[in-house]
């Protein structure tokens, strides 16, 4: 079970490849021209096509105290219908934007994203008995940027499943790999399907991989502090003095777009 620091870390690192800081941006919208995932919006960019950023609405104007609930219920029908209209709505935008202010919609964000993909990120590592820090914020990093099963699966086929104990197939080493090879494996066919990947945009996110098989390479499977993360330093001072919403870091792209919904 991995610590409240290193959740945080592993969050962190994830933060910084979808908004460029290590809390994220309550206030980040994204819209980006061909990108599937439309619209997306907060910490940790949800998006419209997933139908997940309806949810993550829905969730705040139900919040009692909700500042700004009147007005974004008004865009909820569109929202849940998944309108790609959205993209180019002004007003919704200017909204979310304002919404971010209200450490009511900061609360609701935290809680949605631990729910909605968090959670069922350490659930998906821990049924393959993925344990490490590490390993667990690769497989969130997937969930938030989209296509885990497909890799997982391309992964599981070539070596099994991860844990010491599993029996590799047929085809594979005689001995199980365990997690460490088998992390590895997954960040290494990951990186090569994006950096083929039909949508030049996504060709860009292989920085994701180079990441982690950065922190592999050190090597620091506990996600001990400091790390770096696509030229951002994450310490214990950046948890500690973050203050409620940093500027975003400069220097680099930032790719949020998605490889499918989530």
């Amino acid at each position: 079970m991995l610590t409240s620091l290193q959740k945080m870390t592993a969050q962190a690192i994830v933060n910084v490849f979808e908004t460029g800081s290590p809390s994220g941006n309550y206030a980040n919208i994204t819209v980006a021209r061909g990108d599937p995932g439309h619209l997306t919006y907060g910490r940790s960019q949800t998006t419209l096509a997933s139908g997940n950023l309806a949810l993550l609405i829905a969730a705040y104007c139900d919040a009692p105290g909700a500042a700004y609930s009147t007005d974004l219920r008004s865009f909820l029908p569109r929202l849940e219908a998944r309108d790609a209209t959205l993209d180019n709505e002004a007003r919704l935008h200017s909204l979310l934007r304002d919404a971010s202010a209200d450490r009511l919609m900061r609360q609701v964000q935290d809680d949605f994203f631990d729910r909605a993909y968090w959670q069922p990120a350490v659930r998906a590592a821990e049924s393959l008995a993925i344990e490490s820090a590490l390993g667990t914020a690769v497989v969130y990093d997937s969930f938030i940027h989209g296509a885990w099963a497909r890799l997982r699966d391309s992964t599981l086929a070539l070596l099994g499943q991860p844990a010491a104990s599993a029996s590799p197939p047929s085809n594979s080493a005689s001995t199980p790999i365990g997690e460490t090879a088998w992390i590895r494996e997954y960040l290494t066919l990951r990186r090569d399907w994006l950096a083929n990947h039909a949508n030049p945009l996504l060709r860009r996110a292989v920085y994701r991989m180079e990441t982690f098989l950065a922190l592999i390479a050190v090597p620091n499977w506990d996600l001990t502090l400091p790390v770096r993360a696509h030229g951002v330093t994450i310490s214990k001072s950046t948890f500690a003095a973050h203050g409620d919403n940093p500027p975003s870091c400069s220097g680099f792209p930032i790719q949020s777009i998605r490889v499918q919904s989530e």
